[in-house]
């Protein structure tokens, strides 16, 4: 199932609609690493992880995975491991999954920048947990925690997300 997302705050699928959070350089069909921005783009749910101390696994379409600490995501686009999950330290610049607030309970990995991965084409972007005051993202898109799991266990499989 899609959902289309809209450059004012929107995730609608099917016939409800979600607020939603996005990119603090808003929506920009020409997406660069470190550029703040959600891409516009069809956006395949590749799959759906999430911390298992604080929250039972999500339904859903896609298959479903647990973190860790010490898990990770590289950002560095220099790197061989750029716009991939990494085992945290590592000698490049990475995102860390497991954090202290809750946004990345649960991350639908969407499939941006990974087929084939283009260094600098941004990285990292996906479908989290909102902040309470739904504040920009990095990029990615987010929903408040139970809306998140309502959206994944209607059958999401993609996001659309719009220029207009």
């Amino acid at each position: 199932m899609r959902a289309i997302v809209t450059p004012n705050g929107f995730l609608s699928i099917g016939t409800e609609t979600f607020r939603a959070a996005l990119g603090r350089g808003g929506v920009r069909a020409d997406k660069r690493e470190g550029d703040g921005a959600t891409p516009i783009a069809l956006l395949p749910l590749r799959r759906v992880l999430y911390r298992p101390d604080r929250g039972w696994a999500p339904l859903c379409a896609v298959p479903v995975e647990t973190i860790a600490p010490g898990d990770g995501w590289c950002d560095d686009s220099a790197e061989p491991a750029y716009n991939r999950p990494v085992h945290l330290p590592i000698d490049a610049s990475a995102e860390a999954l497991w954090m202290d607030d809750s946004v990345y309970d649960i991350i639908g990995v969407l499939g941006w920048n990974d087929d084939p991965i283009r260094p600098g084409f941004g990285s990292a972007i996906f479908l989290h947990v909102a902040r309470d005051d739904y504040a920009p993202t990095e990029g990615c898109v987010a929903l408040a925690l139970p809306d998140l799991r309502h959206v994944l266990a209607a059958g999401l499989t993609e996001i659309l997300v719009t220029a207009a």
